[in-house]
């Protein structure tokens, strides 16, 4: 390893779920679960840059939105997804729910997250917490832990009050984690719990992204999409049209 890549461990604290550690490396920060499980990845320079594609894919997810007012983020980690949508989106109400509470502690000393007057964070379970939560335009669901995906990931009752959470044209948005065969896991309950009337976006750190409106008469307006995208490439500095085209109907 050259001596620009020294792995420099920032912050390391233990809790009830286990370990949270924080390091850096070069022009990078990472927050890690447990036993060198990373969970966000932070460009240490602009904390709203997303380095990975499945956090691409999920701002997509937000674009299929033209005018979202209202957000929630089920699962915080280091914040980029939250900054990223703040940065670009014209958000007004952010609210963000994570179970750990050294988490948002973290990103907030560490990791770049602004404390910005329309975030407001909660510490607890977003399955508990979820009712509490305002109606959002758009609900994201990012629930991961040291050894994978939360319960509620494959959760119906949950799942089920997410989508019932959106406001009237909203979206919800899943992180899912992907089987062998390319397809969500859970995907029986999904194709049952949402009618098959939703849109999935493989990507590759092996995840697949759902897309899900709030009820059967709410089409994905492919070309709207794509414009919004398109418009925000420049701040993005980066373009999400490969990812955009990969888009496909529930499978």
């Amino acid at each position: 390893m050259t001596e620009e890549r020294v792995e420099h461990l920032l912050a390391e604290v233990h809790d009830e779920f286990g370990m949270i550690r924080v390091f850096e490396v070069a022009d990078y920060r990472f927050l890690e679960f447990g036993d060198a499980i990373e969970q966000s990845c932070v460009f240490t320079a602009d904390p709203s840059w997303l380095e990975y594609d499945y956090t691409r894919a999920m701002l997509i997810g937000a674009l299929c939105h033209e005018q979202p007012d209202s957000a929630l983020f089920l699962g915080l980690g280091a914040g980029t997804l939250t900054q990223a949508c703040l940065k670009f989106l014209p958000l007004e109400d952010v609210e963000a729910i994570e179970l750990r509470p050294d988490v948002p502690r973290l990103a907030i000393e560490y990791l770049g997250l602004d404390d910005d007057p329309r975030l407001y964070i909660r510490v607890g379970d977003a399955l508990e917490l979820l009712e509490t939560a305002e109606p959002a335009d758009l609900i994201f669901v990012d629930l991961y832990t040291d050894v994978g995906p939360g319960v509620g990931h494959l959760a119906w009752g949950f799942l089920e009050n997410c989508q019932k959470r959106l406001n009237p044209g909203g979206w919800l948005v899943i992180n899912q984690w992907a089987t062998d065969d390319g397809k969500p896991l859970g995907a029986a309950l999904l194709r049952g719990l949402y009618h098959r009337h939703y849109w999935e976006l493989p990507v590759k750190e092996g995840n697949v992204i759902l897309i899900v409106p709030a009820d059967l008469d709410q089409t994905l307006d492919m070309p709207g999409l794509v414009a919004r995208a398109e418009g925000l490439a420049p701040r993005l500095g980066y373009s999400l049209l490969p990812l955009i085209k990969a888009i496909r109907p529930a499978t």
